[in-house]
């Protein structure tokens, strides 16, 4: 049996989230649909998320995107997206890298001007607008999921903090909206810690409370996500912009607002009454990068007002690599892995 093997990345950032994109080494993954191929790989091979996301190979705040054939004939590759939490079935920064990854890849070919495809999350198939000039892909358009909200404004007693006051949206997985200036943050980069010790007990009061159900997907697990909202700014007509930090359980602050916190913070707007078709909402992060968000469509779905919407962001390839795995290092665990590699 070999005790080496490598992997190929393509390292890339979007809003200054880093999304390791694997290009090659994992074999095919069994499933039906991406989504089956995902459930696959969480169930019987999470050594690859481990391996890439914590050490000696990465760290929590990172992703990592496994590209795979794509089963749906309308879409150009497949993707599955794995975080710290475990596998989201939708992610807009994610989505921004790997579309930027397919291109540079080749996989989709990359010509001037504005062109569009189709790439299968494991949520479904996402339509994909990226922008090209003289051979660089200077930005990406994609479909969020659509969004809504679930709980408004209800109130819980969090220890060592007191009284908090959250909504909660889906928008790709649930997440708690909190007022960042109500908990006396400014959303600076000198909190990034203080955030994350607060959003972690919140999420954890929340969860001990109660949990959440999509109303066609029904149990997606305990809540996941938390999204700072700092003030609103009327920059223009239609168009909104917010100071925001997203963060993911447990203990991740995200570098970027993320497609998903945009999208959940559509809804809010939304459900508020103050969101037109074709407004949009730019986010900023601690690290004064940005997303921009804009409402394409809604409709009724039983209870709940759901928004359509697209996220726009730009996403940068860091690195090209080939991953050496060594089944040998006491800090690799190749048993959770070895039976996805190509070169086993």
């Amino acid at each position: 049996m070999k005790t080496r093997h490598s992997i190929q990345l393509m390292d890339t950032h979007a809003g200054g989230d880093v999304s390791r994109i694997v290009t090659g080494g994992i074999d095919s993954l069994p499933g039906k649909t991406v989504r089956e191929q995902m459930e696959y790989l969480r169930d019987n091979a999470d050594g690859l998320r481990e391996l890439l996301l914590f050490e000696p190979y990465g760290i929590p705040e990172m992703s990592v995107d496994l590209i795979v054939p794509a089963t749906d004939p309308q879409a150009a590759a497949g993707y599955i997206i794995m975080e710290v939490m475990g596998y989201p079935i939708y992610s807009g920064s994610n989505t921004l890298c790997t579309a930027t990854a397919v291109l540079e890849a080749g996989l989709v070919e990359k010509r001037e001007g504005v062109q569009h495809f189709k790439l299968e999350a494991p949520a479904g198939l996402v339509n994909i607008e990226a922008s090209v000039k003289d051979g660089v892909v200077e930005a990406v358009t994609c479909e969020g999921l659509p969004s809504y909200i679930d709980t408004y404004r209800a109130s819980i007693q969090v220890p060592g903090i007191g009284e908090v006051t959250y909504s909660v949206a889906y928008s790709g997985g649930f997440y708690a909206l909190v007022d960042a200036e109500q908990l006396g943050f400014k959303l600076v980069r000198e909190e990034e810690r203080a955030l994350a010790e607060a959003a972690y007990k919140i999420v954890e009061a929340i969860k001990a409370e109660r949990g959440f159900s999509h109303y066609t997907l029904g149990d997606v697990g305990p809540l996941p996500f938390l999204h700072f909202m700092g003030p609103e700014e009327q920059v223009a007509e239609g168009y909104t912009r917010s100071r925001s930090t997203t963060y993911v359980h447990p203990g991740v602050i995200c570098r970027s607002t993320t497609g998903t916190g945009t999208s959940a913070r559509l809804a809010l707007m939304n459900h508020e009454g103050r969101l037109n078709i074709g407004d949009k909402l730019e986010t900023v992060s601690l690290r004064e990068t940005g997303f921009i968000g804009t409402a394409t469509g809604r409709h009724q779905q039983g209870a709940y007002q759901v928004v359509e919407n697209t996220i726009t962001g730009r996403s940068y390839v860091l690195a090209h690599s080939d991953i050496v795995i060594n089944c040998d290092d006491p800090m690799v665990n190749c048993g959770k892995l070895h039976h996805i590699l190509t070169d086993r």
